[in-house]
């Protein structure tokens, strides 16, 4: 993983599509998945509030945004190690960049990784909104 932000939204993409690559198969992808959500920064207890849940999700996941259009930074936590993996790959994509970006951005990784095909429903339910969530925040920042 690389110590500095791509440089865009698309190269974060590709750079999780080329990680993926290197797991022949989905046991091993699961086990990258949530040593990538053991990475996460820590999560500070008093954000866990209802105003940050991210509702569609079977586990508990938190999602809170700052900054402004020009530069939308995601803080975001969960209680289930997969789940944790997925946010970590979402913030990668979607964190620290600008609000127009993150609403022209399709999360193409999930669909060139084999995601959406190896989640279960209410995983995908989760990770769909989350993502609805980010590009909520995203449109609102933009009126703002």
């Amino acid at each position: 993983m690389n110590a500095t932000a791509p440089s865009s939204a698309a190269q974060a993409q590709q750079e999780i599509v080329e990680e993926f690559a290197f797991f022949s198969d989905w046991t091993e992808r699961y086990q990258y998945l949530i040593d990538l959500g053991k990475q996460l920064p820590a999560f500070p207890e008093e954000l866990k509030i209802e105003e940050y849940r991210v509702h569609g999700c079977q586990s508990m996941v938190w999602l809170v945004p700052s900054g402004d259009a020009d530069n939308l930074h995601f803080q975001a936590t969960s209680d289930s190690a997969i789940v944790s993996g997925l946010i970590a790959l979402v913030l990668r994509v979607y964190s620290d960049r600008s609000a127009r970006d993150i609403v022209a951005t399709e999360p193409r990784y999930i669909e060139a990784i084999g995601l959406a095909k190896h989640l279960s429903p209410t995983r995908s339910n989760g990770l769909a909104a989350m993502l609805a969530k980010i590009k909520a925040y995203a449109a609102a920042a933009l009126k703002a």
